[in-house]
């Protein structure tokens, strides 16, 4: 098997290798987490947080990031501390290169026994500052945002 290289879909990725800062109101107990994202070998990508939920409990989150050169797609999951599931994205970049559109599919917020669609967006503002959002498909196949937060790069 021949080991596979980074390519150019892998500069997006690349970008979010770092220690960061992150700021999320209602998401979190008034303190900020921290996230760290490593390269496997510029092919995969790890970003560990770390921070405690509102009413203090803390969590941890892991976030995986590849491109699979088959299918032309990003790839990913994401698990937290905080819930059962485990969210399997499939996603593509914007043609401006400034953003990460991950698709998925999990229990709505509302009725956990319904699947719902999610879209999660990292969208970078600057070379050391990023925006993370969550949305929901609605109805008029619009998306709802129903989480921001904000990341600042630290190292």
């Amino acid at each position: 098997m021949t080991m596979p290289q980074p390519r150019a879909e892998h500069a997006f990725l690349q970008k979010l290798v770092g220690r960061w800062q992150v700021s999320a109101e209602d998401m979190t107990d008034g303190e900020d987490w921290i996230e760290e994202v490593r390269a496997l070998n510029g092919i995969w990508f790890l970003a560990e947080g770390r921070g405690r939920m509102p009413g203090g409990a803390p969590a941890t989150t892991l976030l995986t990031l590849g491109h699979d050169s088959r299918t032309g797609r990003y790839v990913g999951s994401w698990i937290g501390t905080m819930m059962e599931h485990m969210w399997v994205y499939d996603g593509e970049v914007s043609d401006d290169g400034s953003t990460l559109s991950l698709f998925t599919t999990g229990p709505s917020f509302a009725d956990a026994s319904v699947t719902q669609a999610y879209r999660e967006q990292i969208i970078f503002t600057g070379t050391d500052t990023r925006i993370f959002t969550s949305s929901s498909r609605q109805p008029n196949g619009g998306w709802q945002t129903f989480m921001r937060a904000d990341y600042t790069r630290l190292a």
